[in-house]
């Protein structure tokens, strides 16, 4: 849920879809997806490799990459909301600048 100043100077409340009228999800948790299935992906082959190939350092390297993929997704999230918050702050007074020192350290 967001805040949002209208025309008029008054703050109202607005919700955010999780699917628009075409149907596409938010941009997040098609991300968030995709990291997901990466990492699945990564694992299937990392299985492959060390099991079926004989392959175990290939394998071990492989396997490596899955928490570095969700890693890489959570921060870009974390990024995400920040600047979703930033905006958010922009249009309100500095009360809330001490939330957000509070939220980045």
């Amino acid at each position: 849920m967001a805040l949002l100043k209208s025309e008029t100077g008054t703050v109202e409340q607005a919700t955010e879809a999780t699917t628009g009228e075409s149907g596409e999800g938010m941009p997040e948790a098609r991300g968030a997806d995709l990291a997901l299935i990466a990492s699945a992906a990564s694992v299937l082959l990392a299985w492959h490799q060390f099991y079926l190939k004989g392959n175990k350092t290939r394998g071990l390297f492989i396997g490596l990459w899955p928490p570095t993929i969700l890693a890489f997704s959570s921060y870009l999230n974390q990024r995400a909301i920040l600047d979703k918050l930033d905006q958010s702050l922009l249009s309100s007074t500095g009360s809330f600048e001490s939330l957000r020192k509070m939220l980045v350290e």
